[in-house]
């Protein structure tokens, strides 16, 4: 069930991995493809919604050094200042869907696969939410917002798998441990059991 922190000037929420995540996705996806994308981007590839927008075919590259597909994105330089570029890591599941949406939709390997603005790309993660909310009677639906697509991708990585914070720094555009460390909350209760399982 999706957690929330309300103690600070903004709502927090976390989606959990991989059936809330799902949800949102199918929503997306009965609404309008390119959302699914936008989402997917957001929840699998831990963009900003900002990040949305600069997602290209021609971005989209097998690394074979560390033999997994990376994608280029333009976001928040987390030191301030321009915007920076990073190499982000893609699910072979959504690399494909990937391919078959830009193959299906003909989009041009130089065009954006979310050709919306931030605020439309935004303004759907509320829709969606919403109405998934109202369907299912979950309220806590109605509280989140496109970046805690990112803020659950990030906390699902670094709590629950326990990847490595200078990988997920690495692939998730931060530039320091000061810019992480909103992200390493409190494991859910889940984890916690499995910690301490005998």
């Amino acid at each position: 069930m999706i957690r929330i922190d309300d103690s600070g000037k903004r709502t927090k929420c976390w989606l959990s991995y991989p059936d809330e995540v799902r949800t949102l996705e199918q929503y997306a996806r009965d609404r309008d493809w390119e959302q699914e994308i936008a989402i997917q981007l957001m929840a699998r590839v831990g963009s900003r919604a900002s990040g949305v927008v600069s997602a290209k075919p021609k971005n989209l590259r097998w690394n074979s050094d560390g033999e997994y597909w990376e994608l280029t994105l333009k976001g928040k330089n987390t030191k301030g200042g321009e915007k920076t570029v990073r190499d982000a890591y893609v699910p072979t599941n959504v690399k494909e869907n990937l391919d078959r949406y830009a193959s299906e939709r003909g989009i041009d390997e130089d065009e954006p696969y979310v050709q919306k603005s931030t605020s439309r790309i935004r303004a759907w993660v509320r829709e969606i939410t919403d109405e998934i909310a109202e369907e299912s009677g979950q309220k806590r639906w109605y509280e989140v917002s496109s970046h805690d697509l990112r803020r659950s991708w990030a906390t699902h990585h670094l709590v629950e798998e326990n990847r490595a914070v200078r990988v997920m720094m690495e692939v998730g555009g931060w530039s320091s441990y000061d810019a992480i460390e909103p992200y390493l909350t409190k494991p859910t209760p889940e984890k916690i059991g499995a910690e301490f399982s005998d």
